[in-house]
């Protein structure tokens, strides 16, 4: 059942912690009240928000307007055979429990994105990607509506503008549409990806030479938990900057002075270099300022150690963008969402 607030505390639906409030919250569980919820003459006009778990949003400042908490949350097998399968899951579903639905049942495709903080509807927002894969690589449509006009719609995946990191829905349609359930096709009969060196190696220490779907979700699961905070427990939203692309002459470059440079082949034909190792060589892994810092166990994360309001962590990560502008000449892009 549709539960609306006023002057609604967000401190607990952010992974970074930050105590901010917005006008109007309500939380649905259904296309059908968000569609109540749309045509509703009083939420017509107001700027509109959505929220799944709040893991990629950084809160400077309270939201004036309606912030929807989408929950709408079941996962079917639509479609099967011997090679493939077609499933919808609701936006609402945690998108780690969506991962481990399909390595329960061998249908492969989304295992390298085992543990990614979320919900399903902020997956193809962001082009969730880790350890070789991409959301593209198997998505196939999603469903939502338009807050203009509470038009439903169905996006292909040619239509949905997925690029690293990013898609019409975090571009063109930002604050404009929402997403309420997306389709992916798995494989029965695949190849498991396990190019992505930091995977390749735990599994070569691990002495598995023939892994499995399993394999590789367990894999990842652990890889993430040595390396990243749980936002459960230290305020977090992951990456804060995307590992950004540059081409092959400009890698050169860098390579002639710093040769242990972390690179590798991007989707665009360009090169992606570490993020974090760019960080980390301008000696700011581990750095803290009272209640903000970087991990001291991967230099890409920022966490809030107490109280840290939004502004001090946002001023905290453009220093770290700053140095790494100065020493590398390039500019970090954030990954994460600031209000």
């Amino acid at each position: 059942m549709m539960k609306h607030f006023e002057n609604y505390s967000l401190k607990n639906l952010n992974t970074f912690g930050i105590e901010a409030s917005t006008k109007y919250f309500t939380e649905i569980f259904s296309e059908k009240e968000l569609i109540e919820l749309l045509s509703d003459e009083k939420s017509k006009h107001e700027n509109k928000m959505v929220l799944g778990g709040g893991s990629n949003i950084l809160f400077t400042k309270s939201f004036n307007g309606l912030v929807i908490k989408n929950s709408i949350s079941a996962i079917n097998v639509l479609n099967e055979n011997d090679d493939s399968v077609l499933i919808e899951a609701g936006a609402g579903v945690v998108w780690d429990n969506l991962v481990k639905f399909c390595v329960e049942r061998n249908f492969g495709g989304i295992e390298n994105l085992t543990l990614i903080p979320g919900t399903v509807g902020a997956a193809p927002i962001q082009n969730i990607g880790a350890y070789g894969q991409e959301l593209a690589d198997t998505f196939y449509s999603l469903d939502g509506f338009y807050f203009e006009n509470c038009e439903k719609k169905t996006f292909s995946k040619s239509e949905c503008g997925f690029s690293y990191r990013s898609s019409i829905f975090k571009e063109k349609l930002k604050d404009k549409f929402i997403v309420t359930s997306i389709k992916l096709k798995l494989n029965k009969i695949f190849k498991l990806n396990n190019s992505y060196k930091t995977l390749n190696e735990y599994l070569e220490k691990a002495g598995i030479k023939n892994p499995t779907i399993r394999n590789i979700s367990d894999a990842v699961a652990e890889i993430r938990r040595s390396r990243l905070p749980d936002p459960s427990k230290l305020g977090n939203a992951g990456s804060f900057f995307k590992n950004p692309e540059v081409n092959f002459e400009t890698l050169e470059k860098l390579k002639s002075e710093y040769p242990d440079i972390k690179s590798f082949p991007s989707e665009s034909g360009k090169v992606k270099i570490s993020a974090g190792w760019l960080i980390e060589k301008c000696g700011l892994k581990g750095k803290r300022v009272s209640d903000v810092g970087t991990s001291p166990d991967h230099a890409l994360v920022i966490c809030n150690f107490g109280n840290a309001t939004g502004n001090e962590i946002l001023e905290f990560a453009m220093r770290v963008k700053k140095e790494v502008a100065i020493k590398f000449g390039i500019t970090l892009q954030e990954e994460v969402n600031i209000l």
